[in-house]
């Protein structure tokens, strides 16, 4: 049964929602209106609004089953419903398609981060509905849907508290759950009404004793009461149970009688309320009478009270009941986004790059690499193609195998337990029952959980306008072209597609597809009239941003008539500017269209000609050709019958497809070795430019280091040439100043000085001192090097100017101890001469 159908069906009252949006970023997340349409009316108006192509082509295409697919992960009963409707509102445009995957986006990231999850399990949206539509006609609120209401606004609460505690962690979250953000944090909830429902309902929806002083006086007073009555009704029945047995209280329109088993009670004076033959009687004694009009009133003065307290409670619902719906409109809006990312997640989907084609071809060349089922080649660059889907997954074959696997799984686990049980002796196996066959159910889990299904690449360039895609039967070409219609779909509907996180896919106005063998009986038209009115009528609606879906076009004819229809049905959505047109075909005749324009692109669907069973993957770029000669031959057909076939088939036929396919691989091949060389060439040019940038950082160096050097050796030979001076003027002025010694005292004299001057001044320029000391050396020969005294050798201290007598030499310390006169003086060994 379809969307609509279902809908049509649907018996609930009408729910509210709100599914228009506001434009696109920079306004509010949802518009909001007082009243909102029921999402039942709704849906049947947009069902209606279709045109009856676009309505075949979303049924052939099993958008009705992927709508309850995604609808199904809402968690509220008013989200699902919202979730299809809004899934079946296709006329949205670019921006609200965007808006609409941001949405999603940012529901993912909620998801992600893990506090702020966009679950509404808790909140019966269908009792909330209840409250505001009585509240609205000034009728009493229920204790139920009044316990919802506190639940909705305690959740919105405990949700914005949430998502404002993850932003203040990070800042970058506002950011990240736009534009979702804006309408959490816009959430007005009074916490006081949520205060006043919880202190006068009870979590079962019944009002608290304690909401009013006059309700809690009239149970009070009805307890009381039913406490009395039920003691008179027990010394009633102890008084006549020997008499009459079978007697019991019962109570009948909420007055307190007797039932007895027999058809009259003697003994008990009353009121008879029913008598039968044999089915005993129903008394109301005359004493539990007044006890029992005294109940009723006290029941009415309970009734009253509560009344009264939900009135009460009614009127302060009012105040906000603006806002209360608005709150309501918000959850269910939040949970059909919640409905979209849960299933993208589920199923492992990617945020689609959606592109606005602006119906420009492109002259790029094109590699597929896919091409060649042993290329190892990686994923090309997204933004040569106007749709780039690697694998990719049809989303209902993906949910139908893992209910498969999950129901595999689960009937082990119940075999599972069933065994342990009877082998407990727990149960009891019946008469001709076969056993458990255990291994077997495990063989078939993992049976599914081999044959996962096999994901299809989609790469179409940016020149293409028609693709042809050829192969055997049940080889995966309708399963293709399914798959990419409901990807189109999806993206433009605000959800994930099923495929590899780099997908680039174009915004379509209209999915329109002719799959399938229909028939329009009401119209009395065969199979092929039937594709042919479809197929009419795809193109008086296919706009230049359609996506074209034909499934064996020309087929059903004469081969000839249709291979020629084929032709000029694909060159006519060429020429009228179809956006994308995908065909599928066994007309080899098709595959030649691509060589006399190059808007057409051909692909096959791989066949393993060794098992003879098909891969379910695309060879692009590489037309098919017929396998069933060849897999008849395989299978043992006799030679003569496979021999006459070729001949029937044509020798011509058969070296067209030879010649078609040795120019594919040539070409593919050619394609194949191009790539590698631009590739080595890429490599060639950054080695080039690294070792230009090398070659610079070395010269570069170099000459840092000879500037470095040069400024060194500058600074040492000035310090030099300072330190001779400087030796040069102190000799000249010891000369001046000293007299009284011989020439040879003056000499060595000189010597001391200019060793003790050396020594201070190696202490603060080494580096001149080195030049300076070199130069000395080369001056100094071995003979003039001084000798140190010995004990009793007369030295002359330059500082006295008198000559005194070694006492006693301290070479580690470069110290001696000498005695002048009545003095001794520890001098340094430069102090002295001999």
């Amino acid at each position: 049964m379809n969307c609509c159908a279902l809908f049509l069906n649907s018996t609930l009252f009408p729910i509210t929602i709100n599914i228009k949006s506001v434009t696109f970023k920079n306004q509010s997340f949802f518009l909001r209106q007082s009243s909102i349409v029921s999402a039942n009316l709704s849906t049947i108006t947009k069902h209606k609004s279709l045109s009856s192509v676009h309505s075949n082509s979303l049924r052939v295409l099993e958008w009705d089953k992927l709508c309850d697919s995604v609808s199904s992960f809402a968690t509220t009963s008013f989200g699902r419903e919202a979730t299809k409707a809004q899934l079946w509102s296709l006329n949205q445009t670019y921006e609200e398609s965007l808006r609409l995957l941001e949405e999603t986006n940012a529901a993912v990231e909620m998801y992600n981060h893990g506090g702020c999850r966009l679950d509404f399990t808790g909140i019966d949206v269908v009792l909330v509905k209840s409250a505001i539509q009585q509240a609205r006609r000034s009728l009493p609120v229920d204790g139920n849907a009044a316990m919802a209401v506190a639940a909705l606004l305690q959740h919105c609460e405990t949700l914005q508290l949430n998502l404002k505690a993850a932003i203040k962690e990070d800042e970058d979250w506002y950011r990240r759950f736009m534009p979702l953000t804006e309408e959490i944090i816009g959430f007005v909830i009074n916490r006081s009404l949520v205060k006043l429902i919880l202190q006068i309902i009870d979590e079962d929806g019944s009002v608290k004793d304690s909401a009013s002083p006059a309700l809690k006086r009239s149970r009070e007073q009805v307890t009381m009461l039913e406490r009395k009555i039920y003691q008179l009704m027990d010394s009633l029945i102890r008084s006549e149970k020997n008499e009459t047995p079978f007697l019991e209280v019962s109570n009948i329109d909420g007055r307190w009688c007797i039932k007895s088993g027999a058809d009259q009670l003697k003994g008990v004076k009353g009121l008879l309320l029913y008598s039968g033959s044999g089915r005993g009687s129903i008394v109301e004694p005359l004493s539990a009478i007044p006890l029992n009009d005294e109940l009723q009133q006290a029941r009415a003065s309970v009734a009253k009270a509560e009344a009264d307290v939900l009135s009460m409670l009614t009127e302060k619902m009012q105040i906000d009941l603006d806002e209360i719906e608005k709150l309501l409109n918000s959850i269910i809006q939040l949970d059909v986004v919640n409905a979209r990312a849960t299933f993208g997640l589920s199923f492992g989907g990617a945020y689609p790059d959606l592109s606005l084609p602006e119906g420009s071809g492109s002259s790029t060349s094109v590699v597929y690499p896919s091409g060649n089922k042993n290329s190892n080649a990686s994923y090309p660059i997204k933004r040569e193609w106007t749709l780039y889907l690697p694998k990719a997954y049809h989303p209902l074959l993906l949910q139908q195998h893992r209910q498969n696997l999950q129901k595999a799984r689960k009937d082990v686990s119940n075999a599972t337990s069933d065994i342990r049980r009877k082998q407990q002796g727990e149960i009891m196996a019946p008469k001709g029952e076969k056993d458990i066959d255990l291994p077997s159910l495990k063989m078939q889990v993992t049976a599914l959980e081999q044959s996962h299904p096999v994901p299809v690449d989609f790469f179409v360039n940016h020149k293409t306008r028609v693709l042809v895609i050829t192969g055997p039967n049940t080889g995966g070409k309708t399963i293709c072209l399914k798959t990419v219609g409901l990807a189109a779909m999806m993206a433009k509907s605000g959800l994930y597609v099923l495929a590899s996180q780099s997908v680039k896919i174009p915004w379509f106005d209209a999915v329109f597809a002719d799959i399938g063998d229909e028939q329009s009986l009401s119209q009395s038209l065969s199979t092929f009239s039937g594709h042919l009115k479809q197929i009419n009528d795809i193109r008086l609606h296919a706009t230049s941003q359609s996506l074209v879906l034909l499934d064996e076009v020309g087929a059903g004819t004469n081969p000839l008539e249709g291979a020629a229809l084929g032709m000029s049905l694909l060159e006519s959505f060429a020429e009228t500017g179809v956006l994308l047109t995908i065909a599928t075909t066994h007309h080899g005749e098709l595959k030649t269209l691509k060589y006399s324009n190059d808007t057409f692109e051909n692909a096959c669907m791989e066949f393993d000609e060794v098992n003879l069973k098909p891969t379910f993957k695309i060879l692009w770029g590489v037309p098919g050709r017929s396998n069933a000669i060849n897999i008849a031959e395989k299978l043992g057909v006799p030679s003569i019958i496979v021999d006459n076939a070729r001949e029937l088939y044509g020798s011509a036929s058969a070296e067209i497809d030879e010649v078609i396919t040795d120019m594919e691989r040539l070409k593919q091949d050619f394609k194949e070795y191009l790539e590698e060389a631009q590739h080595h060439m890429m490599l060639s040019k950054d080695l080039y430019e690294n070792l230009l940038v090398a070659r610079r950082k070395i010269m570069e160096h170099g000459t840092r280091q000879r500037l470095r050097k040069m400024r060194e050796i500058s600074e040492a030979a000035a310090m030099a040439r300072s330190i001779l001076h400087n030796k040069a003027r102190q000799l000249r002025a010891s000369a001046i100043q000293s007299s009284r010694p011989t020439p040879a005292d003056k000499s060595q004299h000189a010597l001391a000085i200019n060793r003790q001057h050396t020594m201070a001044e190696y202490t603060e320029h080494p580096m001149a001192y080195k030049s300076a000391s070199f130069i000395e050396d080369i001056k100094q020969t071995p003979s003039e090097k001084p000798q140190l005294p010995k004990v009793g050798d007369m030295v002359y201290v330059s500082s006295l100017g008198r000559k005194g007598t070694v006492l006693r030499l301290e070479p580690s310390k470069d110290e001696i101890v000498v005695q002048t006169g009545n003095m001794k003086l520890k001098l340094k060994l430069t102090a002295i001469e001999k």
